[in-house]
């Protein structure tokens, strides 16, 4: 196969295949079902204007046969008076009228058999016609349905091109949806960490560091005031209980109690971020 052979092949498949892709059963078989009714159409032109042309050859018979009676009397009315000349003359033209009616009868038989024949053809035709209309409402009706039925398990399988870009879209979606979860625990856990603080601060780490040690210098000095205003030394003996001020009862094992309860809920609550975390990654 030489190399414009093989050319021609494969344009004359990639066409075939696009018509094929293109091509929707339900349109060509309305089409066909056109083109069938326009060649029935056609047949009955034919028919109407081979009969126009058959009546047209009767009316010229009609003529015809007129002029041959015609000249039949005229050729008795010569023999009447004597003229025999004359009256061979209008027997002549009677003859050839004669003649021409034959012709014309031959004409016309041929043309009655020709109109008979398309009569029958375009009856079978017609026929044809309506029974392919009838096989082509069925296919249409199948096809469709087998369509629907298509669309439909593709839509609930999910491998259809609409279904797959839905798909497409809530994954991207959840992965949007899972980046902003993520990012905005992200921000919550600087912002606790006060990563933010120190990021917007113009405090050095040293000035940081010295504010602490003086924040928690004068958190000690306030401690001792009020243990001096309670009376209390630095190393008291251990009671089960003490006296307030007022004369109120404080019993210690409640406030241990209550710090245990607290550094407990703080170490659930950080247990509870770092597998939120693991999940999100």
């Amino acid at each position: 196969m030489g190399v414009l052979s093989r050319m021609s092949y494969v344009v004359r498949s990639k066409v075939n295949a696009v018509l094929n892709r293109a091509e929707d059963p339900t349109e060509t078989l309305d089409y066909s079902y056109e083109q069938m009714r326009d060649e029935l159409q056609d047949v009955k032109q034919g028919i109407a204007d081979l009969t126009t042309q058959k009546k047209r050859l009767e009316i010229q018979k009609r003529r015809l046969e007129e002029n041959v009676e015609k000249h039949n009397d005229q050729a008795r009315q010569a023999v009447k008076q004597d003229r025999e000349d004359l009256a061979r003359q209008a027997l002549e033209k009677k003859k050839q009228k004669m003649n021409q009616i034959e012709d014309l009868e031959s004409q016309i038989a041929q043309l009655q058999n020709t109109q008979d024949n398309l009569v029958e053809k375009k009856n079978e035709l017609q026929n044809r016609i309506e029974e392919f209309r009838t096989k082509k409402e069925s296919m249409k009706a199948r096809y469709e349905a087998a369509e629907a039925n298509s669309r439909v398990s593709e839509a609930m399988t999910g491998v259809g091109d609409e279904m797959q870009d839905v798909g497409m879209a809530i994954e991207r979606a959840e992965e949007k949806t899972e980046d902003m979860e993520a990012r905005a625990e992200a921000m919550d856990e600087l912002q606790d960490t006060g990563a933010f603080e120190d990021a917007l601060s113009d405090k050095s780490s040293l000035d940081r560091e010295l504010e602490e040690m003086r924040t928690s210098g004068e958190v000690d000095s306030e401690l001792e005031t009020l243990k001096a205003d309670m009376g209390i030394e630095d190393e008291p003996e251990e009671e089960p209980a003490s006296t307030s001020s007022d004369g109120d009862e404080i019993d210690l094992s409640d406030i241990e109690a209550e710090v245990a309860a607290e550094e407990s809920e703080s170490e659930s609550e950080s247990d509870a971020e770092s597998e939120t975390e693991q999940n999100n990654s």
